[in-house]
Formats: structure tokens, sequence, C-alpha cells
């Protein structure tokens, strides 16, 4: 740094905070470390005293804190539309969704690049919906002035794409498959139904029909593929997913075909969660009024089957909870995306939900 009259600063770089003083006022920075100095900044440093003023003197090979954090907002975003930032001040960035989605993290690179010290990002947790205006992170370059080379370390580590990227979600019909002879037989009522259309509401979602059945494995299974051919992207299977004898619905969901994924997850509660995927090829012509085969397309859709145990009844948050935004968003999930769930899978059952901003399934 160096010393500079207060009238020639005018584009330089404040090295410490501008302390002002109004007497039974007010105490604090007027200005702070960082600022760079405008030509209207003039007389009110001159009015607090301020003749002479240390600035940063620029140095080959160095960047200011605002010019490294602009560097880390690239990291973050790069030029994602998905997301809007604030201008850099004092080397910090706030960073904000400017749309509705999943929010997804490249873990072991945010690793690595906080690991490079005298940098940091700090955002909420990954595989969360976040909606329009939510603030997801944050970026702060430590020290006044950083090492170009350094920065250009980060720029290596995160590669091509962005640490940060939003899945948006997608307009799914669903078809709910509830069980359970005690339901079917109208001895108690439906407890299932209105929990899962509650929650799906919260999303663009359309439910096609539910259907309630006694335990009957093939009864189960052949509802589970009339709701498939009749064009749904999900399908729910609530009720009879225990290791009792009469619990059929994890045996009707292998029968349908569908390859099983998981059948269970290190999640409480929701530890006897069953997911599985059907894949269907569909055929659609490239162009309308086109005959029969000529200039047909044929591409795969894969269907989610979730079955889902009786604590989504009547527990707050479940495994549903954590598995459903990231389903609707079109992630194919596998055996070890549930596995990591195991850190922080339970519940702690709060009076007051704070999810999906908790440590649940963190």
């Amino acid at each position: 740094m160096r010393l500079i009259n207060t009238t020639d600063a005018v584009g330089h770089v404040l090295c410490h905070d501008i302390t002002r003083i109004l007497p039974g006022v007010e105490k604090g920075p007027v200005f702070r470390k960082g600022h760079v100095v405008k030509a209207e900044d003039i007389p009110i440093l001159l009015s607090v005293g301020k003749n002479h003023l240390y600035v940063w003197e620029k140095t080959e090979g160095m960047l200011h804190e605002d010019e490294a954090a602009e560097i880390l907002r690239q990291i973050v975003m790069g030029e994602d539309a998905s997301f809007s930032a604030s201008a850099p001040g004092e080397g910090k960035i706030e960073i904000r969704a400017a749309v509705d989605g999943l929010l997804k993290i490249d873990r072991e690179k945010l690793l690595k690049i906080n690991s490079l010290g005298e940098m940091m990002i700090a955002s909420v947790h990954g595989d969360f919906p976040v909606k329009k205006g939510d603030k997801i992170a944050g970026t702060r370059v430590i020290p006044l002035v950083i090492e170009e080379e350094k920065m250009n370390r980060a720029k290596e580590v995160a590669g091509d794409t962005p640490v940060f990227s939003i899945l948006p979600f997608r307009h799914i019909r669903y078809g709910l498959v509830t069980t359970g002879n005690e339901v079917a037989d109208g001895r108690i009522p439906d407890a299932f139904g209105p929990v899962l259309k509650k929650k799906m509401a919260e999303y663009d979602t359309e439910c096609m029909g539910q259907v309630i059945l006694p335990d009957d494995r093939e009864g189960i299974t052949k509802a589970i593929g009339k709701f498939i051919m009749e064009g749904a992207d999900l399908v729910l299977c609530s009720g009879g997913m225990s290791v009792d004898p009469d619990d059929k619905t994890p045996g009707a969901i292998r029968d349908t075909g569908a390859e099983v994924v998981s059948y269970g997850a290190p999640v409480l509660p929701g530890a006897m969660f069953l997911l599985a995927y059907y894949d269907v090829e569909e055929s659609s012509a490239e162009n309308a009024g086109e005959e029969a085969a000529a200039g047909m397309v044929t591409k795969k859709k894969t269907i989610p089957i979730l079955g889902l145990p009786g604590c989504i009844m009547y527990a707050k948050r479940t495994i549903f909870d954590l598995v459903l935004p990231r389903v609707l968003a079109g992630e194919r999930l596998t055996a070890a995306d549930l596995s990591q769930y195991g850190e922080g899978g339970l519940c702690l059952s709060c009076e007051v939900c704070h999810f999906p901003n908790c440590s649940f399934g963190k």
C-alpha cells in the first residue's frame, strides 16, 4: 500500500476503514476497506479529517478482492441464467436462484476450491428445491489482495462447468396405488391419499387417479401397469411395504418387470422405502401427418415407481421428501445416491418442522 493525498484518491482502493464520529448520533465506518474512491467521496473524506489515505497499490500478479470475487462468481454460476448475483463488495458476492428448481452442487469441486485457502464458497444444501429469489450461496475472498495464480488454480479446479446448477421441475402426471385389506374393505379410511396429494400439490403435478386395492400381488401389479399404459410419468405405491406376510407391494412392483434400485434406505422415518424404474419405448412421428412407421422416432421413457412405507401417513418428513424433488427434476437415482442419506438421515421430529432448512437428510 502507499500513502497519497485524498484529493488524488479517485479510482484508488482503500486499505483501511474510514470512521466517522458524530457525537451523540453515530460512530462507525463511512467507507470500508476495499472501497473504490469516487469523486463524490472526496468531500466526505475531507470532512472526517482524512487529508491523506493509504490505498492499494496495483502489483503485477496480485488481484484486488473484488476482482477475485468476480472470478468466484464465474466459477459458481458461469453465465447460467438460472442464477443472479450481487455486485462484488469487500470481496463478497451473494448468489440467488433466478428460477424454481432442484439445486445441484458439484461437491467435489466445492471442497477442492474451499481447500485452496484465502477464498470461500458457502451454500445451502444441494439436492433440494429452491425458489426464485432464494439466497443459495455467498462467496468471499479473505484478504484484501490475493495472488492471481491462486485464482487461476481455482479456475482450473472448476473446469469448464459451473459448480452450481438448477434443474427445472417437470410437469408430472402420476398414479396412486394404495394397498391394504383393511382400507379396501372399508374398515379404516385411507390416510395415504390426502397426505400424498397434498405433498404432490407443492409441485407442478397432476393426479391421474387413485386405486385402492386389497393386499393382492397380481392386482397391484396390474394397477401399476395400467397407470403406465395410460401415460403416467410416476407411480406411487402406498402401503404394504413391510416384511409381514400380508404385505405384497414390493413383490408386485418387481412383477411389473421394473428394475428395483433399492428396497430399503438409511433414513428414519422411511427405512422400508423402495425405488424402482420401469423403461418403456415410445414412438412418435417426426412430422405431423406421416403414415405409419415413416419418419418414426423411438425413444425411451423411464417411469419411477416408489414404494412408500406407512410412516408417510403420520411423520412430518420422511425419505419421500428427500427423494421426491430429485425424481420430479428428472434424476435417475442409484443405490449409492440413497446410501448417502445415511449421514443426516435421522429426522429429529421437531415440534415445528424446519425442512428443508434443517439437518435432516443433509
